[in-house]
């Protein structure tokens, strides 16, 4: 078992204020992996005076020198690359081969983005006769979730380093262990004191001192959409700065002339990576009416491809669920499915067969056709749950699309992309992917509606964390 005693603040590893603790489970077998500190109001405020001391002279640094820096933290994540894709498998439950990939390629990638921008990036510009600046916000606290831990951190804790923002981080309880080998990178880099603070605990307890706290400019927080709001309510008392990202309920519109092999299976992927425990999953795949039947059988087929097990075996293509809460999520809302009718065409609530029955599995799981007010097509899951809705006509199929109370993502799937991109052009949602087209960390990533506001990554990331200034000086006489 591993066990964490102290926070990161100020440049040095201190003992939190209490004697708490919580216990991190590994999600394969469910045993004890870890311990860490459960922080308190009086480790906030540490950790915000820390960062609050700090700011003046961060961000009076050139923005090439916080590059160097941020280069630097590339460089050890790089480094120890296969160390954090192991930790993130073992506290989250991601396969290994795609946690060394995504969980931890893409913050490596994201540092360097940030390191590289830093030095480029226009922060200021000539308006007339008015020079605008543009300043970091001040002390921001960064709040992650579990999903894509070290992801959701390097989005916010890079971009706010590179525009000149000192932080207090609070990560998951559930899969916090990459947020300590993060901290000892920083302090292997050099870092000045008191830029970067990391602090553990329970989101009603420390998260919320934080959150309130009257020396903190900006919170930038990632998870549920009800943590979203309270949290929104809560900054309101002293109108800080809060970016939110939420939930989605993302579709994935395969229109008439698309290529179903090819579309069908790439959805299904989409929905069930990490186990469906993605933001941006696309786990309403909206198809013809009249084609309904070969969809479903091209959906069944992807998800009984997939191969749960182990997350440390190669062999694996489908780990657990991060924890047993969230294994019992899932389950109810498939057995609410089935109970309301829904009709299950693949999976179900029960443990899948072959695996660790100690460990938080769900088995990968297709309903259809799925009436789209049905709770399973309204509601974020968080599990490789799919709901195949058929649609009439493409109006039909943009409403079915618009018709949540998210806006983070979807897709669009023609056998041409100007077809595509017509569709796309009126979905309601902060990104869509075309055909398929990859990620890009250089693109704005963020949602409209409860998926929350504000944007991370690229430069639209880098502008979350600064405020405008205009000076103006007098005219040259003519």
């Amino acid at each position: 078992m591993i066990t964490k005693d102290k926070f990161h603040i100020g440049g040095r590893w201190v003992a939190p204020a209490g004697s708490g603790s919580i216990d991190v489970h590994a999600p394969a077998d469910g045993a004890l992996l870890a311990r860490i500190p459960q922080g308190a109001k009086a480790d906030a405020d540490a950790a915000v005076a820390a960062a609050r001391q700090a700011f003046d002279a961060w961000a009076a640094t050139s923005p090439a020198e916080r590059g160097e820096y941020l280069k630097k933290i590339h460089d050890g994540l790089k480094a120890r690359g296969e160390e954090i894709a192991r930790t993130i498998t073992f506290e989250m439950g991601m396969p290994y081969k795609l946690s060394l990939r995504v969980q931890v390629g893409s913050p490596t990638a994201t540092f360097g983005m940030y390191a590289r921008m830093a030095g480029d990036f226009a922060f200021e510009e000539q308006v007339g006769h008015s020079k605008v600046l543009r300043e970091p916000v001040g002390v921001v606290v960064a709040i992650t979730p579990w999903n894509y831990p070290l992801h959701q951190i390097a989005a916010k804790v890079a971009a706010a380093m590179a525009a000149g923002c000192t932080l207090v981080l609070k990560p998951s309880e559930v899969a916090p262990l990459n947020a300590f080998a993060l901290a000892e990178i920083i302090a292997d880099a050099g870092v000045p004191p008191g830029v970067f603070n990391l602090v553990t605990g329970y989101g009603p307890e420390i998260g919320e001192a934080l959150v309130t706290h009257p020396d903190v400019d900006m919170v930038s927080f990632t998870g549920s959409t009800a943590a979203g709001k309270r949290i929104a309510q809560l900054a309101a008392a002293t109108v800080k700065r809060v970016a939110l990202e939420l939930g989605g309920k993302s579709a994935s519109i395969v229109l008439d002339d698309a290529d179903f092999g090819v579309a069908i299976k790439a959805v299904v992927n989409n929905g069930y990576l990490n186990s469906g425990q993605t933001c941006t999953a696309q786990t309403r795949l909206l198809v013809p009416a009249r084609r309904f039947d070969e969809a479903a059988a091209l959906a069944v087929a992807a998800a009984r491809g997939f191969r749960l097990g182990d997350p440390m075996d190669p062999a694996t293509t489908l780990g657990p669920l991060a924890s047993k809460a969230q294994q019992e999520r899932v389950q109810g809302y498939i057995r609410q499915a089935q109970a309301a009718g829904c009709q299950l065409l693949t999976g179900g609530a029960d443990l899948p067969e072959g695996v660790n029955p100690a460990g938080y599995f769900v088995a990968p799981t297709v309903f259809g056709p799925v009436d789209p007010q049905a709770a399973i097509a309204q509601e974020e899951i968080f599990g490789p749950v799919l709901s195949i809705i058929p649609y009439r006509d493409e109006d039909d199929a943009v409403g079915i699309a618009n018709g949540t109370v998210y806006g983070l993502s979807g897709g669009v799937w023609s056998a041409s992309d100007a077809h595509a991109e017509n569709v796309a052009r009126r979905l309601r949602t902060g990104q869509v992917d075309i055909n398929g087209g990859p990620y890009n960390i250089m693109a704005p990533f963020g949602g409209y509606k409860q998926s929350g506001n504000g944007r991370e990554l690229g430069k639209y990331g880098l502008e979350d964390f600064l405020e405008y200034k205009a000076m103006q000086f007098r005219p040259p006489k003519a």
